[in-house]
C-alpha cells in the first residue's frame, strides 16, 4: 500500500504563522496530479514540533478529508512522550489516516530496550499501521538494527523509515527484516541506491519541489530500470543536496513559494531562507526543471 515517492509535506503558513488550509488543499491536489504515491502529514518538514497538539489533528484531519481515499495518508505522531505518541496516533486513527509514522522520541536519549518498549506500547495501544522513523542527525537517538529487528514482529509495525543514509546500514536492515516490514529511505541523496536494493519507496523532501520526477525515479527503480532512475536521480542531485543548506524545512518552503504554491510563512524558532543561499538552490530548482516565479521574495 505505502510505496514509491511519499511526499514529506511541508504545511503552508502565512506571514504570521496561522496554517493555510486553503493553500493546504491546493498543494495535495499538486501532489495527486504530479503522481506522488503517499501524503506525509506533519511530520518533520510539516512542521510538527511547532504545532500544538490541537493544529496537529486539525492538519491530520485536513489532509485526510481532502485526499479523500485517492491516495494514502501517513501522519507524523511521532512524540518524545509515549503518552502523547499515543495520543496523537489515536487522533490519526480516529480521522482515518492510513498509517502512522512515528519519529524515534528525541532529546531525552532512550535505551534500545526503552525504544523497543515505547513503539511496543503504541503499536499495541492504537490498532493503526505503524512505521518507525529513525534519524539520529536529528533526534540524538539512534534506533539499531537489532531494535527494528525486534519491533518488526509486532503485527501492526509495518514499516522503518530509515533516515541515516547510510546504504550498509540500509543492507543490514533489508537483510534482516526486510521480508516482515518495508523499508523506506528518508535521505533524498541515497534514496536511488536504497531502492535498487531492496526498499519500497523514499518519504522525501524533495518531492515537494519536483514530485513528477521523484515519482518517476521511485517508479523506474521499482521496475528494475536503472538506467532510467539513475538519469532521473542526476536532474535532481542538485536540488537534494540544496534543500539543506539551512535546516530542513527552511530551504524546501522556501523553494515551494518561489514556485507559487505557498506563502512564506514559517514558525520560530526557524526562520526564513537565508539570501546568501538563494542563488544556489534556484540554480538546483533549474537543473531539476522546475519552473519558479521571476521575482525575489
Amino acid at each position: 500500500m505505502f510505496h514509491g515517492s511519499m511526499v514529506a509535506l511541508v504545511t503552508p503558513m502565512a506571514e504570521d504563522g496561522a496554517i493555510d488550509y486553503p493553500a493546504l488543499d491546493d498543494l495535495i491536489e499538486f501532489h495527486i496530479e504530479q503522481g506522488t504515491n503517499a501524503i506525509v502529514a506533519v511530520g518533520t518538514t510539516g512542521e510538527s514540533a511547532t504545532l500544538d497538539f490541537d493544529e496537529h489533528c486539525r492538519v491530520i484531519q485536513a489532509v485526510v478529508d481532502r485526499v479523500a481515499s485517492r491516495i494514502p495518508v501517513i501522519a507524523g505522531t511521532g512524540a518524545n512522550s509515549t503518552t502523547e505518541a499515543i495520543e496523537l496516533t489515536r487522533c490519526a486513527q480516529q480521522h482515518g489516516a492510513d498509517a502512522a509514522l512515528l519519529v524515534t522520541p528525541y532529546y531525552n536519549k532512550p535505551t534500545q530496550e526503552g525504544l523497543y518498549l515505547h513503539h511496543k506500547l503504541i503499536a499495541e495501544t492504537v490498532p493503526l499501521p505503524q512505521i518507525l522513523y529513525n534519524v539520529p542527525g536529528r533526534t540524538a537517538c539512534d534506533m539499531l538494527p537489532e531494535t527494528v529487528d525486534r519491533l518488526a514482529d509486532i503485527p501492526n509495525i509495518i514499516g522503518l523509515k530509515e533516515a541515516t543514509g547510510d546504504l550498509e546500514r540500509a543492507r543490514e536492515l533489508l537483510s534482516r527484516c526486510g521480508d516482515r516490514i518495508d523499508l523506506y529511505s528518508g535521505d533524498d541523496g541515497t534514496a536511488l541506491d536504497f531502492l535498487l536494493a531492496g526498499g519500497k519507496g523514499v518519504i522525501s523532501v524533495t518531492a515537494n519541489v519536483a514530485p513528477a520526477k521523484m515519482a518517476r525515479m521511485c517508479a523506474a527503480a521499482a521496475t528494475g530500470d536503472e538506467k532510467t532512475a539513475r538519469e532521473l536521480d542526476d536532474q535532481l542531485a542538485a536540488l537534494h543536496r540544496s534543500l539543506f543548506l539551512e535546516s530542513n524545512p527552511i530551504p524546501v518552503k522556501w523553494a515551494v513559494q518561489r514556485m507559487g504554491l505557498i506563502e512564506g510563512g514559517i514558525r520560530l524558532p526557524l526562520t526564513p531562507f537565508s539570501q546568501p543561499y538563494h542563488a544556489e538552490l534556484l540554480d538546483a530548482m533549474a537543473q531539476a526543471g522546475v519552473a519558479t516565479n521571476t521575482r525575489e521574495h
